[in-house]
């Protein structure tokens, strides 16, 4: 193996009654790759995720984080090796402010949740304020999370993921449910606050203008298995990805009369 690699998924099946949800899902990262990962509903994108997380064990195949193989283990313990996910819905305390919501998530990385208000130390004030100046945060962290917009809630999660310093971070969907006119500056600001950190990045994304502009390469899902996985230019052109990804409608679909 690699030393350059991080992530390598080996042959990965998974199903959920009569529905295949992953297909001999093979996938390599590199260290440091941005990683968009496509697919219509239901494609198989989601249960690849959680397989990662251990929130989903597969039915046979494994998956190596560098020489650790994860595919068996706890989710708390894969986030203790360095992987961290957002989530679609922003997994926030609306009753508490931004910067309490930090601390919980430092206090959990420290397994000390039960005496989150005790360890709020000024050097763990400190590692919050400059994670959420990173995203642009700051002048929030007294705000209560409930009084905030969609996309702020959508960055704080991302900021809450990074406390832990994760080497794998898995974003979900990040820009859903934002304003179109917000889309490129929220990923702007949450590409620019990854700058200069060594972490590997997967990304699930519907919308092909991000996908586009943000990602290395793409990694394409339909019923369970990869279709296509590429640089966005070669992957989105394929006709596969054009017609159950992208939602084409080619030539050679057209009837015959």
């Amino acid at each position: 193996m690699s030393d350059n690699l991080l992530l390598q998924a080996q042959g990965l099946n998974k199903q959920f009654g009569a529905v295949v949800a992953a297909q001999d899902v093979n996938v390599q990262v590199k260290t440091g790759e941005r990683v968009s990962l496509i697919g219509s509903n239901g494609a198989g994108k989601t249960t690849f995720v959680n397989m990662i997380t251990g929130y989903v064990r597969p039915d046979s195949g494994s998956i190596l984080l560098g020489k650790t193989d994860i595919s068996r283990m706890s989710p708390r313990d894969i986030t203790r090796l360095g992987v961290a996910r957002s989530f679609q819905i922003p997994q926030l305390y609306p009753s508490m402010t931004v910067l309490e919501n930090m601390l919980v998530a430092l206090a959990c990385h420290e397994n000390r949740l039960s005496a989150w208000r005790v360890a709020a130390s000024s050097q763990r004030v400190m590692r919050a304020d400059e994670v959420l100046s990173r995203f642009g945060l700051l002048k929030h962290r007294q705000r209560l999370v409930a009084e905030l917009p969609g996309g702020l809630r959508k960055l704080i999660d991302i900021a809450l993921a990074m406390t832990g310093s994760p080497r794998l971070l898995l974003l979900d969907e990040p820009t859903s449910g934002v304003a179109a006119e917000e889309k490129f500056p929220m990923m702007d600001t949450i590409m620019q606050a990854l700058e200069g950190q060594a972490l590997t990045v997967l990304f699930v994304e519907h919308d092909m203008d991000i996908v586009n502009r943000y990602c290395e390469r793409v990694v394409a899902f339909y019923s369970g298995r990869i279709i296509a996985d590429d640089v966005p230019e070669v992957a989105l052109a394929q006709a596969d990805v054009r017609r159950y990804v992208t939602g084409e409608r080619l030539p050679e679909d057209a009837p015959h009369a």
